[in-house]
């Protein structure tokens, strides 16, 4: 009798055996999952999105490497940091788009081409004027607004952040057309349709 219960348990312990491997596969790791580096056309920043197709959060500049957790269906899966409204700063799970990433690093820019790049500012405001304006947030139905420099041949700078001190994304002379998708006390939220560029632009620069 004990020698039968002895196979019994003996036989199976083999079933589970054989059976681990196909639990394991569930767990693969993506194909497409390792270590890229953004590859953009003139060494312009690559935008983070909170979700794909959603608001801009950030930007990776050229060369960065970055490690994507899936790059499929056009998305890459990343961890970025950013001060996210209602939550802080922290490192969040966001997506960039699969078009400007490479496997291999890139050349670095020559002097010609990267002094044509617009300089690019750094984040300098504390994090609680930020917090602010990201807390004045409301939704709004969505409009189109005009862009009004202080002077006719001046431009307007989208910036990725509602602060004059965050990265500019894009640059828009007089009467240049973006929609307007949310607003926060002092700026607009706005998506330029051409580009498909979010990001944020000061409100008394603008008219409606």
């Amino acid at each position: 009798m004990t020698k039968r219960l002895v196979s019994l348990l003996m036989a199976a312990a083999l079933c589970l055996l054989a059976l681990a491997p196909a639990f394991a596969e569930d767990d693969t790791v993506p194909a497409s999952a390792g270590y890229y580096y953004v590859y953009t056309e003139n060494g312009k920043v690559l935008n983070v999105r909170d979700t794909p197709n959603g608001t801009v959060v950030g930007a990776l500049k050229y060369g960065t490497r970055v490690y994507c957790y899936y790059n499929e269906s056009g998305w890459a899966l990343i961890d970025f940091k950013y001060n996210k409204p209602g939550y802080g700063v922290g490192t969040y799970a966001c997506f960039v788009s699969s078009r400007f990433l490479q496997r291999t690093k890139p050349a670095p820019r020559s002097t010609a081409t990267a002094t044509s790049v617009p300089a690019v500012a750094s984040i300098s405001d504390p994090l609680d004027e930020l917090n602010r304006e990201f807390a004045s947030a409301r939704d709004v139905v969505p409009f189109r607004i005009t862009v009004r420099p202080t002077r006719a041949s001046g431009w307007v700078n989208l910036r990725w952040a509602p602060s004059m001190s965050t990265e500019v994304m894009a640059t828009y002379g007089a009467n240049s057309q973006l929609l307007v998708i949310k607003e926060t006390a002092n700026w607009y939220q706005v998506e330029d349709q051409d580009t498909g560029n979010v990001g944020f632009i000061k409100k008394e620069f603008v008219i409606r």
